[in-house]
């Protein structure tokens, strides 16, 4: 067994472990209503418990990383499978250094699932190790893959204890206009929340039943001396194809439900790698969260958010605001020094220009000012509470866009993340 071969192992331990961990934080906290006097034994217990396994889970997750280093003989950070494990085992890392801060095992009731999905997220991506293209093939792919992932990090982490105070603080009791627009809210992130998990339930469906569709495209570009250039490239969908790539045409696609004769041509202006395939991936995404969101909802009988509410008495709102925004203190400095400044002294090594405007450089850049009008609100104008709160779910979206959505729709120096 290689080197590379166990480190897919240990991923899968990790995973199962977080698991395991995310099922043990549920009971340290729904468990409290069934311990009655002895709650605070129970959260003790429990707590312990539950943390002791999600450590092991990054005990393991640092061993796929140095394993699959080791075996590959490059940082596992240059793809979109290695970065956003990478981004997982940070979350981990940045929520078990808050814990050890505070002390608070509700925080790892919504910080082990975050990593969870993240996990899955990254097990689409192709998991083989590919070669380094010549401009990543430098010492500061470590310094600053690593660092930017980290601050981003502990902005997850600062977005769950966020995400945690709204839903402690809104009262779904209530019906007046401002309280129902504060619940739409919450519940259509909770629903962003649900359409991720549609997104790895449908691939890993269609991936499991074999499903595949090919397509030629014609790339058509004109050269520095006015010559027509016309490259061909195969793409290939594991997802029936609602919408086709850009100037293809349909080599054998696998029927499903008729849709191999509904394509819909992706439009010319989503430049982005592979963007018809990323397109027809989120137009599946929606569908299936959508329809896995309105199922949860007939379950239940009322929003998401009422559901997860009474399970936060007993919390102190002042500790998550405190949680939320110290975790974002942490990862600022740590973001600006991996996103901005150590990215701009390896763009002019590699590329010989501090800053290029590239869309990815843009949005790292657009995510830093965003953060720094939060510290800004916060240590300035005493923005806590409430605002802070909606700030840090904010801020966690613009990551997000940062890391996958640019790769969609914009073309530029960074679209290797997308392959």
């Amino acid at each position: 067994m290689s080197w590379v071969d166990f480190s897919g192992h240990a991923y899968l331990v990790a995973f199962i472990l977080y698991c395991v961990a995310f099922i043990f934080y549920v009971i340290t906290i729904a468990g409290q209503k069934w311990s009655n006097r002895n709650s605070k034994h129970h959260v003790a217990r429990w707590g312990r418990m539950s943390f002791i396994v999600s450590s092991a889970g990054l005990a393991a997750h640092l061993t796929f990383f140095f394993t699959r280093w080791y075996g590959s003989g490059q940082i596992p950070t240059s793809n979109m499978y290695e970065f956003m494990s990478f981004l997982a085992m940070a979350v981990m890392l940045a929520f078990t250094i808050i814990y050890v801060i505070y002390r608070k095992p509700l925080l790892g009731m919504f910080a082990t699932p975050l990593a969870v999905l993240i996990v899955a997220y990254a097990s689409v991506f192709p998991k083989d190790v590919q070669p380094l293209i010549p401009s990543l093939d430098s010492y500061w792919l470590k310094i600053h893959v690593t660092t930017a992932a980290l601050g981003e990090a502990f902005f997850a982490v600062g977005f769950a204890a966020g995400l945690m105070y709204l839903l402690r603080i809104v009262d779904y009791t209530r019906k007046d206009n401002q309280a129902r627009k504060q619940q739409r809210w919450i519940e259509y992130t909770l629903y962003v929340i649900v359409v991720v998990v549609g997104f790895i339930s449908i691939v890993f469906s269609f991936r499991g039943a074999g499903y595949e569709a090919h397509f030629t495209q014609e790339n058509i570009s004109i050269d520095t001396q006015g010559q027509t250039i016309i490259r061909t490239e195969q793409v290939e969908y594991n997802l029936p194809p609602i919408f086709k790539p850009y100037n293809s045409h349909a080599d054998s696609v696998d029927s499903f439900l008729g849709l191999e004769k509904l394509q819909i041509e992706t439009p010319s202006w989503m430049k982005g790698v592979n963007a018809g395939r990323k397109l027809n991936t989120v137009v599946w995404s929606i569908v299936a969260g959508s329809l896995l969101y309105a199922i949860l909802r007939l379950i239940v009988r009322k929003p998401l958010g009422a559901v997860i509410r009474p399970h936060m008495e007993g919390v102190n709102p002042n500790d998550l605001d405190e949680i939320s925004y110290r975790a974002i203190a942490i990862g600022f400095p740590v973001f600006t020094l991996g996103a901005l400044i150590f990215a701009m002294i390896w763009a002019n090594e590699a590329w010989g220009r501090f800053w290029g405007w590239d869309p990815k450089e843009v949005w790292a850049l657009i995510t830093w000012l965003f953060y720094s009008v939060y510290l800004h609100f916060r240590l300035s104008r005493g923005w806590q509470g409430l605002r802070s709160a909606w700030l840090s779910v904010i801020g966690f979206v613009i990551v997000w866009f940062t890391l996958i959505g640019v790769n969609l729709i914009i073309a530029g120096m960074h679209s290797y993340a997308g392959v």
